[in-house]
């Protein structure tokens, strides 16, 4: 073959074009593994932080939005910064020492703080249980009017349990994950419908309460639903729960492999989590302001007054309104799968580890009966409550309110926890952690003795 300037030409642009197609794609397999890492990252905190919008979560701020426009949204950016730094403690509890809260307190306190603490969670997490499954029938039945509500709430109570009991825990968590999509129904609304960004911005970042026992409510509510007792134990154990299936706990009673790298990453996945709670949060206060209290609904009273926040959504559609409630009731149920048997979850763990039972959903059912036991009686319980003739979307906010005045004992217990050397070493709170933890302890505590005296003086 004869080689001239012009051959020589072509093989340096085929070996050009060769390492350019090589480092295209190594480019595309190391984005696909740093996109696949950023995947794993994102675990308990965006579980954790998508079934904060449950559907007590949804109830309370719709009814906030309904009732107040957007007079309250200046407590999202009061309420994310805790709600970050007490999540953030409590993922970093389970990490460091391997133990869910319940165990903790059991070796290291005082039974009258580990019983009292275990009360607490367990009777909030039973009013929410029956509160979320009585909303997810009443949206069903907004579609499927002729099905009885009893029996709808029966259906979801038992297919929670028997997805939390059968389903494999890698295969649960994932898609956990994927229910949280649902919520992007009302940063969607929002956008369309079209909003004064300037005005929303101010009553945003400038405060202005009103201090009556309507706006007090709603308030303790919101910090209920948004800073959840539930949340608290389910973070600790389920980083626990990953720590065993990622093989950093070697065996039964050895300390967690713990690195800086690890604690993170744990810090990320929380921050992402929370941050898409509140997110989500302040949209939904947003689109029934723009929705409900514009047109004068003030009142939530039923499924169908909330799911009509989403009928702008669809309003170019053929039967817009039933769009509109379909959306809802799917976004409902949803998470309401989310959220029941991370409730139940949260209260199995707490007894199982004060029993000291083999717990832990990396377990199969035959080696830990009475953890998914304990879930299967959480659910039975919060499903009774639905046939004593309480209204759903009433008890949905009740559960919240509920929340809000549990969380401030069961926020001094972590904050002890926290910054015991003893049991954190060196990776107890630091002064940042302990400033905000002890803000939400005190602001919550503020706001449930308002609440009180609001309520024994009728003002």
């Amino acid at each position: 073959m004869k080689y001239n300037q012009t051959t020589e030409q072509k093989i340096l642009a085929d070996i050009t074009d060769g390492e350019h197609r090589a480092l295209n794609i190594g480019r595309h397999l190391l984005n696909r593994r740093r996109f696949s890492r950023s995947l794993h990252i994102l675990g308990p905190g965006v579980v954790t932080g998508a079934a904060d919008d449950d559907p007590s979560g949804i109830a309370t701020y719709s009814q906030a939005g309904a009732a107040f426009g957007t007079g309250l949204l200046w407590t999202f950016p009061l309420m994310l910064p805790l709600l970050i730094a007490v999540q953030e403690s409590c993922a970093r509890i389970g990490a460091v020492t391997g133990k869910g809260l319940a165990s903790i307190l059991k070796e290291n306190y005082s039974k009258k703080l580990l019983y009292s603490g275990l009360f607490l969670i367990v009777a909030a997490n039973t009013i929410n249980i029956g509160a979320d499954l009585g909303a997810m029938a009443a949206s069903t039945k907004l579609i499927f009017g002729d099905i009885p509500f009893g029996l709808l709430a029966v259906i979801f109570a038992s297919l929670t349990v028997l997805m939390e009991t059968l389903v494999n825990y890698k295969t649960y968590v994932r898609v956990l994950k994927w229910l949280a999509l649902v919520l992007f129904a009302y940063p969607i609304t929002a956008l369309l419908i079209g909003q004064p960004w300037g005005r929303l911005l101010r009553d945003t970042f400038m405060p202005h309460p009103k201090i009556n026992f309507q706006t007090v409510y709603i308030i303790v509510g919101m910090l209920g639903t948004t800073i959840s007792p539930y949340m608290f134990f389910w973070d600790t154990s389920e980083v626990v729960e990953d720590e065993i299936v990622s093989r950093r706990i070697a065996g039964v009673g050895q300390a967690p492999h713990v690195t800086k790298r690890f604690l993170r990453s744990i810090k990320i996945d929380n921050v992402v989590g929370m941050a898409f709670a509140a997110l989500t949060a302040w949209f939904i206060v947003v689109v029934c302001a723009s929705v409900l209290f514009k047109h004068g609904l003030t009142n939530i009273n039923t499924a169908a007054d909330a799911a009509s926040a989403l009928q702008p959504l669809v309003k170019n559609f053929p039967h817009a309104g039933l769009i509109a409630k379909l959306l809802f009731s799917i976004g409902v149920v949803g998470i309401g799968f989310l959220a029941v048997p991370v409730l139940a979850g949260s209260s199995s763990y707490a007894i199982s580890e004060t029993l000291g039972w083999k717990e832990g959903l990396h377990r199969k059912y035959r080696r830990a009966h009475g953890f998914y036991l304990v879930i299967a009686a959480a659910t039975l319980f919060g499903l009774l409550l639905n046939f004593l003739g309480i209204d759903p979307i009433k008890a949905l906010i009740f559960t919240a309110v509920f929340n809000g005045i549990a969380a401030v004992p069961l926020l001094w217990m972590i904050v002890r926890v926290g910054n015991n050397r003893a049991i954190m070493g060196d990776y107890k709170n630091s002064r940042l952690s302990n400033a905000f933890i002890y803000t939400a302890f005190a602001v919550m505590t503020a706001a449930v003795i308002i609440l009180f005296y609001a309520m024994l003086t009728g003002k």
